[in-house]
């Protein structure tokens, strides 16, 4: 069983599945500081100071016990009021849209660099070639 084991992590694929897993969460968390750190106060400052994060409604009742701000989406979140929170929504689609485009053009790039080679087109058959032989033939004596 150890020697099966061994031979299934050595693959190619798993070692290159588990490179890319770790590196798409590294990758993850550049783009989430990039979203939340460059990209969210640059679109908060053009829409006059809006902060997506905090954009949410409240549904359901606020625990009695609860002593924080009801501006507080985290905190809120923590005391477990039911809300909708489509600013952060908003936030986690821009950093997917983010990553997508990212990956979009590496896979570009990479499929540029990367061409495959062109294969010659194939010869004809051994049937094909006798019956062009036939053809030819046949029409050499038709003149």
């Amino acid at each position: 069983m150890f020697q099966e084991f061994k031979a299934f992590i050595s693959r190619g694929n798993v070692l290159d599945l588990a490179v890319a897993v770790i590196i798409g969460a590294a990758f993850g968390k550049i783009v989430t500081s990039l979203t939340d750190d460059l990209i969210m106060p640059v679109i908060g400052a053009i829409t006059g100071g809006v902060d997506f994060s905090s954009h949410f409604m409240i549904l359901g009742k606020v625990p009695e016990a609860y002593t924080g701000a009801l501006t507080d989406y985290a905190a809120l979140k923590a005391a477990g009021v039911p809300m909708l929170g489509f600013g952060n929504f908003a936030t986690v689609l821009i950093n997917f849209l983010i990553i997508a485009f990212v990956i979009f053009q590496l896979v570009r790039v990479a499929n540029k660099l990367m061409k495959p080679a062109e294969v010659p087109a194939p010869g004809p058959t051994p049937s094909e070639a006798l019956l062009t032989e036939i053809r030819d033939s046949l029409r050499a004596e038709k003149r």
